[in-house]
């Protein structure tokens, strides 16, 4: 595993079909069944972030078509949807789907185990893929689909964690069984080679999983959903950008960013 661990190799991209097809298996309700089990009423807590490292850097303007992958709810579109048309979302589990997003109606479409979507080329004004590609094994290869889908013109967002998220070959609690960080420099390499051009990219959450336990129970919501958490934790990512580790080995290397912000266009 040492490859994947220093970061040069993401874990899962090279995966044969069948072993795809168990992955997708694994992670198909995974994240359902984490969110279930906390009992609690689901609510979601990023529209801060997305707005601050994604959503802002974005051209004040209608998106006729816009697409979702693995957006569930469709909570994140909410502080854009007076500028959405249509709204796809590509979501596996049979239980994360409502009938309304504020007031768009959503079609919710099953995705392939294989990645490939079923959209025409040049297709959408809007792609965006917040903590998803963590839970996908070949996730080169969806990004691939994610760019032949935009129009050319188009935007993509993404947001993911860069750090590997512990051994994923041992129980994890609070996480699914797959799931696993996606080394920051991949995405450099796979942006490059698919043609992306991106508009912004930012890396942040500095040991804000550590604050967020220790501060949870002085707040009404976690840190990160305030705006100036979120400035603080802006000047913590830089300070520490360096110390950008993908599988940390001591504490020193677990203070830096852990999350990542990509603004792309086609």
């Amino acid at each position: 595993m040492e490859a994947y661990w220093s970061g040069e190799q993401l874990y899962g991209d090279d995966f044969s079909p069948q072993e795809i097809e168990r992955w997708y298996a694994d992670e198909k309700e995974g994240y359902a069944d984490l969110i279930s089990g906390e009992n609690i009423p689901y609510r979601y807590h990023y529209h801060e972030v997305n707005k601050k490292y994604g959503f802002n850097y974005l051209p004040p303007k209608s998106y006729g078509r816009v697409l979702g992958i693995g957006s569930a709810y469709g909570e994140e579109f909410v502080p854009i949807l007076s500028c959405i048309g249509q709204l796809f979302i590509l979501e596996p589990s049979d239980v994360l789907s409502r009938s309304f997003v504020g007031g768009i109606q959503p079609r919710y479409v099953t995705p392939h185990e294989s990645g490939q979507m079923d959209f025409p080329s040049d297709f959408f004004d809007l792609i965006v893929c917040f903590d998803t590609l963590h839970h996908i094994p070949n996730v080169s290869y969806v990004l691939s689909e994610a760019y032949r889908c935009l129009k050319k013109g188009g935007y993509f967002l993404i947001k993911e964690p860069v750090g590997s998220m512990g051994d994923l070959r041992h129980p994890r609690p609070g996480l699914t069984k797959r799931e696993r960080g996606i080394p920051y420099r991949f995405f450099l390499q796979v942006f490059d080679k698919l043609g992306f051009n991106i508009l912004h990219q930012s890396t942040f959450f500095t040991m804000t999983s550590f604050l967020e336990r220790k501060t949870r129970n002085l707040f009404s919501k976690p840190i990160f959903s305030y705006r100036s958490y979120l400035w603080f934790d802006q000047a913590l990512s830089w300070i520490f950008r360096r110390n950008l580790v993908y599988h940390p080995r001591n504490r020193w290397q677990r203070i830096g960013p852990s999350s990542a912000f990509f603004v792309l266009s086609k």
